[in-house]
């Protein structure tokens, strides 16, 4: 998790009041756009101007798709899928804690540290979710290499993001790489090569692995 900008909360107070009054991430079809200059814009909310492109699509089937056709396979690191289960516990209370999708955490998980627990960055980002000192302490965890707080401490900062971009899941993804205020700043994705990449790793294993939660609640 790259840090540009942190978002200091001022109290718990302020924690609390926005949590309190969770927005849903919204599932939808991811679209690019290119400008002018060159820029590649990124938005889950269906554009009503043209130029834009449909990247991803949910898999829902008002869309023209079947319900849960898988969209692509994961661009991903070679994955050990007892290390990969070993933490799906905190994942799910995580999930049912924040009310977000347990497919999104897990696409977090898997592009910041590849579900290594004692993982740390070349920034000081630590654990599964790679949670800077800074936010580990906003969010309330004491052990960043402790697997449970790690997750629900990074999976508490989704939720602040997603609350303050209105479930604006493409937003949500950039600002818990590059900050929200860059993400402020831009009116977007930031024009950041890494956060760019990051974007639509995290997109690509999140569609994947909502596919694959949907083949297993269908046998």
């Amino acid at each position: 998790m790259r840090r540009f900008g942190f978002f200091v909360l001022a109290s718990c107070c302020l924690v609390v009041a926005t949590l309190c009054a969770p927005r849903s991430i919204a599932l939808a079809d991811i679209y690019s756009f290119v400008d002018r200059d060159g820029v590649v814009h990124y938005t889950n909310v269906q554009p009503s101007n043209r130029g834009w492109q449909r990247l991803y699509h949910d898999g829902s089937p008002e869309g023209g798709y079947p319900a849960g056709r898988p969209v692509m396979v994961a661009r991903a690191k070679r994955l050990d899928p007892e290390r990969v289960r070993r933490y799906d516990a905190h994942i799910q209370e995580a999930a049912q804690l924040y009310q977000l999708p347990q497919a999104f955490i897990r696409a977090i998980v898997l592009v910041e540290s590849n579900f290594y627990p004692d993982a740390v960055s070349r920034v000081g980002a630590i654990g599964l979710m790679q949670l800077m000192p800074e936010t580990a302490s906003n969010m309330g965890v004491r052990d960043p290499f402790d697997p449970r707080q790690n997750v629900l401490g990074g999976t508490r900062y989704l939720r602040v993001l997603a609350n303050r971009f209105n479930g604006d899941l493409v937003r949500t993804v950039a600002a818990y790489n590059a900050g929200e205020n860059a993400v402020d700043k831009y009116g977007g994705v930031p024009p950041y090569a890494e956060t760019r990449r990051y974007v639509r790793s995290v997109l690509q294993n999140y569609y994947t692995f909502r596919s694959l939660d949907s083949a297993i609640a269908r046998k």
